[in-house]
């Protein structure tokens, strides 16, 4: 799978004949295949596509690159010289660059050396990338499998005196056995007071019996992210923590029966926010609904109050509402959603009923 044509099909529109691509991220987009870093950079022309690379990658970017010519960076020859060649090629004039990724250094090294002049071009591809065709949507759920199947397995495993680094542990253990290519990011295990650090590093702390545990994880299947969010109690709960609970719980589902192509991302984290404010917990909220999840774990457009533009069909979005009592615990439940034309699909087929282990 590859999005050269996609890519070029847009060039016109915003007045190019070419883009840049030397992030990996945007790199893997548009080729469908991974190179660490800047190991590699593409060129996507409306005359034709390229990709240079170097020895390292050179024989499976053979393999796995189609649409596109092939060069090899070598002692005399470096990217700079294969992207002037193709340019010549080609002969595009005006070609995007990443302007939020790309290196000052970087910048001005292809600036002064590359025979075309250089335009900023970060919005046309956060744009490209914001609608998911089928096939991308297919390794988004699939790897939002393989994270649910890591989830079944983990609860077995939760027990008083088990540390959080060990959850987090055996979660990544878990999603590589049942095919998993790597994490979508490190996973966040937080247990009793912990939790009300949404983003909490696990620590050597043991879990405790009548304590939530909150677990954030996700991972990449071809080249995309999942990314869910359970909280689960060990032993029973106090009422509070039930309400708590419940609370978070209706806010999510308050916000994905808000969620539909062509609203604001204002809006859907809207529809969440009153809830927990209703219930009295409205300073215990402070990020976002969501962020859009593909081939990076957090993309565009987000689902949050500053995003007043409407939001596309075929965006993927995470719906994370959360309430954090700082210093005693916390609850977060996150699904991921595909925005469609008059409501949206949950991918994440994991129960969301508390559970008491």
């Amino acid at each position: 799978m590859n999005h050269f044509k996609k890519i070029a099909e847009a060039l016109p529109g915003a007045g190019l004949d070419g883009v840049l691509l030397t992030g990996e991220h945007n790199r893997f987009y548009a080729s469908g295949f991974a190179s660490m870093g800047s190991d590699g950079v593409a060129l996507v022309t409306t005359k034709g596509n390229f990709y240079f690379t170097d020895s390292r990658y050179i024989e499976a970017a053979e393999r796995q690159v189609s649409d596109a010519a092939i060069g090899m960076t070598e002692s005399g020859k470096g990217y700079i010289a294969w992207l002037n060649e193709a340019l010549e090629l080609s002969g595009a004039k005006h070609i995007g660059f990443e302007d939020e990724t790309m290196t000052v250094a970087d910048h001005e090294r292809y600036r002064k050396n590359l025979q075309a002049e250089l335009v900023p071009a970060s919005a046309l591809l956060h744009t490209l990338r914001a609608r998911k065709d089928p096939e991308e949507l297919e390794r988004m759920e699939q790897a939002q499998r393989i994270a649910e199947k890591a989830l079944e397995q983990i609860l077995t495993e939760i027990r008083p005196g088990v540390t959080e680094k060990e959850i987090a542990a055996r979660l990544q253990y878990h999603m590589l056995c049942f095919g998993a290519e790597k994490m979508s990011f490190d996973p966040i295990v937080a247990s009793g007071p912990n939790g009300s650090m949404p983003h909490a590093v696990p620590t050597d702390r043991p879990i405790q019996s009548g304590e939530f545990v909150t677990m954030d994880f996700g991972c990449v299947y071809g080249g995309y992210c999942s990314d869910m969010t359970r909280t689960v109690c060990v032993g029973r709960p106090t009422e509070e923590m039930e309400r708590v609970y419940e609370t978070v719980l209706k806010a999510q589902l308050a916000g994905i029966a808000a969620a539909r192509a062509g609203v604001t991302g204002a809006e859907i984290d809207g529809a969440a926010r009153e809830v927990i404010r209703r219930a009295g917990y409205g300073d215990y909220f402070g990020h976002s609904f969501g962020h859009s999840v593909g081939v990076e774990i957090h993309e565009s457009p987000n689902a949050s109050p500053g995003n007043h533009e409407p939001m596309p069909a075929g965006a993927v979005v995470s719906a994370e509402p959360g309430i954090y009592l700082p210093g005693r615990f916390g609850v977060r439940i996150e699904d991921v959603i595909v925005l469609e034309e008059g409501g949206c699909r949950d991918i994440t087929k994991a129960d969301k009923a508390l559970l008491c282990l």
